[in-house]
């Protein structure tokens, strides 16, 4: 059951990157800000996204109170990195917030795509 969760959570990031870059490229059109900006958002929801997938899968094996201990942690600092990723993101100059967002929402949209095909 393990290998299968795995494979899962690994298709789901991998979509989550396809889709990145497709939008990213989508916006290529309109210039590499634009692009830029886009893939910049699609990272603020992979990044984190891959830290709770390996947190979750390190405690695997572990009883379900450590399991829930761990999915409750590595939520918390889900939600804090997201925060701190874009902290880091409008630092840059010159970021569009429409590809931002829509290359945020279009990488968070993998989720629920992948909910519909179970």
């Amino acid at each position: 059951m393990a290998a299968r969760g795995s494979s899962t959570v690994a298709k789901i990031l991998s979509y989550q990157v396809l889709i990145i870059m497709v939008v990213s490229l989508g916006f290529v059109v309109g210039g590499w800000q634009k692009s830029l900006s886009s893939a910049l958002g699609g990272g603020a929801a992979l990044i984190p996204n891959l830290y709770f997938a390996l947190r979750i899968a390190g405690s695997a094996e572990q009883d379900a109170r450590k399991i829930l201990r761990s999915f409750y942690v590595g939520e918390s600092v889900k939600l804090l990195l997201t925060v701190a990723l874009f902290m880091l993101i409008f630092q840059i100059p010159n970021i569009e917030i429409l590809p931002l967002m829509a290359g945020y929402v279009a990488a968070l949209s993998v989720f629920w795509f992948a909910l519909l095909m179970r």
